[in-house]
């Protein structure tokens, strides 16, 4: 049954719709409970400021309440002395504590003793609050900004008794910028503390400072709109680049200073978390749309593909004598061209595999000839020997690719790895001398015992020494190590060179492969290639690698067979 275009558009558009509702959904409650972390995160952050905040001020509080019964203070406001030394123990205090004054006033508002003499800013104290609180034998405070001094001060003031009368007053003026300094100036979260007129007093951005909360202007700092999102207030504002534009705004009362203390969160990392949140659940749910509308249309085109078929099977029927006979004709020819491969990868096989033979017999032939000119005819013999081995050999080798052509192998037998490799050694000896390569073989005590052919694992030893000594071409110190060991069950057989190593390990073994420079050697990029099927043919593994030492190293694994004594 067809579905009509109206249709499909319906269920479109309500896909559409649920994956706008799902992904708004997400993205909104992934927005809150950002804000939420971000609230208690601020929460947090308001706290630990306006802990520091209090404290650096009860400081000065308790300098100034300590300082208040001090001998030499009463003495002065009693009478008793003069200011000289009162004054040295306010400058000295002063310094030691970080203070912008201390001065001692008596009842009158007249500054007896200051740490800052002629310089007071207490000079009209009378009167304002926390003044009038020290005579009563209180702990005052005020906080103002005194346009003459061009700073924000934060004073305590302390009674003065002598027994139960009291003197005077103690007050200690500090300067709010110290505190913001010391504290958190530069701090990521935007603070501020303000009182109940909503002027800034103290904060962490110098912009703020003496701005007053909800009024508009230069002096005002008012946010554009503020919104209610699950419970948080949002500003959004444009107050400079070190005061985010939208932002979690939080406050918390200080009733021991009189402030109130704000902060002003960024959320733009709480709305990229809601986006990202989002956008994986719009790219889950479209990835499952996607899923259903390829379900979907895979029915359909198997739907039609039935149909296609069903009208195509009379017509195939019809052509099936004629494709019969043209199917003959292509795998004759398919026959052909596998016996032409064949005899081809038979042809290369013989030109490498012979090439070191004859090499060795055409040596061997031209020293017999010069040991027999010198009437060594002992040596001469040994070398005729050797030609009369190599032949044999040769023929053996022969003999394995005739085999290897009518698809048949000579049958594995049990081999003596230590008599191969020494026959190997053998017959490159002369190489190794007119080359100068230093030859470390180092047999076992028990000669191991391995299963496989003695020419063909001869052959893959001799081709990886040759490899070795080309690799080793142009080197001064020329090193050629072959070493056996094993387990229970396997024998391996190491063979180790000191040349630059292998330029890509996992190609070496690929037919017509070869890093050899052209002009120096007559390789075809098989050798490696044969010696692998070789060993395969055995049930073993041969592998190459670059050692940590340096030069390339090749192991041939083998199924032991026993050990000979």
């Amino acid at each position: 049954m067809k579905v009509s275009n109206l249709t499909r558009i319906g269920v479109i558009l309500i896909y559409l719709t649920a994956l706008v509702g799902v992904t708004g959904s997400v993205g909104w409650y992934a927005y809150i409970s950002a804000l939420d972390q971000l609230s208690v995160q601020g929460r947090v952050n308001l706290s630990l400021s306006a802990d520091r905040v209090v404290g650096q001020l009860q400081r000065y509080r308790q300098v100034a309440y300590l300082m208040a019964d001090h001998p030499a203070l009463i003495e002065l406001a009693t009478g008793q002395a003069d200011q000289t030394s009162a004054q040295q123990l306010l400058l000295n205090t002063a310094d030691k504590v970080g203070a912008w004054e201390i001065a001692l006033v008596g009842r009158d508002g007249l500054v007896m003793a200051s740490s800052k003499p002629g310089q007071s800013v207490l000079l009209q104290i009378k009167g304002q609050a926390h003044f009038e609180r020290g005579l009563r034998g209180s702990l005052g405070s005020l906080h103002e900004f005194r346009t003459d001094a061009g700073k924000r001060l934060f004073s305590f003031a302390a009674p003065v008794r002598d027994g139960s009368r009291i003197v005077a007053v103690l007050v200690a003026v500090l300067d709010v910028e110290t505190i913001e300094e010391s504290n958190w100036r530069g701090d990521q979260h935007t603070v501020f503390f303000s009182d109940a007129s909503g002027l800034v007093f103290i904060t962490n951005r110098s912009e703020l400072v003496l701005r007053t909360v909800g009024k508009r202007g230069k002096d005002g700092f008012k946010p554009d709109s503020i919104t209610g999102i699950g419970g948080h207030e949002i500003w959004d504002m444009n107050s400079g680049p070190y005061i985010p534009d939208h932002a979690l705004h939080l406050t918390q009362p200080i009733s021991v200073i009189s402030l109130k203390g704000e902060i002003l969160l960024d959320t733009n990392p709480a709305r990229r978390i809601a986006m990202l949140r989002a956008a994986v659940v719009a790219a889950i749910f479209v990835a499952f749309g996607m899923l259903l509308y390829w379900l979907a249309a895979r029915r359909r085109v198997l739907a039609d593909k039935l149909i296609y078929e069903a009208e195509s099977n009379v017509i195939l029927e019809q052509r099936v004598e004629k494709r019969t006979e043209a199917l003959r004709v292509a795998q004759a020819e398919l026959v052909q061209a596998g016996k032409l491969a064949a005899l081809g990868q038979m042809t290369a096989g013989i030109s490498h595999e012979l090439n070191q033979p004859l090499m060795a017999i055409q040596s061997f032939a031209e020293n017999a000839e010069i040991f027999m000119e010198r009437g060594d005819d002992a040596t001469a013999r040994k070398n005729l020997t050797r030609i009369s081995e190599l032949s044999h050999r040769m023929d053996r080798i022969i003999r394995n690719f005739r085999a290897f052509a009518k698809q048949e192998n000579e049958p594995i037998d049990d081999v003596d790895v230590v008599e191969v490799i020494e026959k190997v050694l053998d017959m490159s000896e002369t190489r190794f001398e007119q080359l100068d390569i230093g030859v470390k073989w180092q047999p076992p005590e028990k000669r191991p015992i391995v299963r496989g052919g003695d020419v063909r694992l001869q052959q893959v030893i001799v081709n990886l020494v040759s490899n070795a000594i080309d690799a080793m071409d142009g080197q001064t110190d020329k090193r050629l190590h072959i070493w056996v060991d094993g387990s229970a069950d396997k024998t391996t057989v190491h063979v180790r060179d000191n040349g630059p190593g292998i330029s890509d390990p996992e190609k070496i073994f690929e037919p017509f492969y070869s890093t050899k420079e052209v002009g120096k050697s007559e390789g075809m990029g098989l050798g490696l290639s044969i010696s692998y099927g070789l060993v395969q043919s055995f049930g073993g593994a041969i592998r190459g690698r670059n050692p940590a030492q340096g030069g390339a190293e090749f192991t041939i694994e083998l199924t032991n067979a026993g050990i000979k004594i």
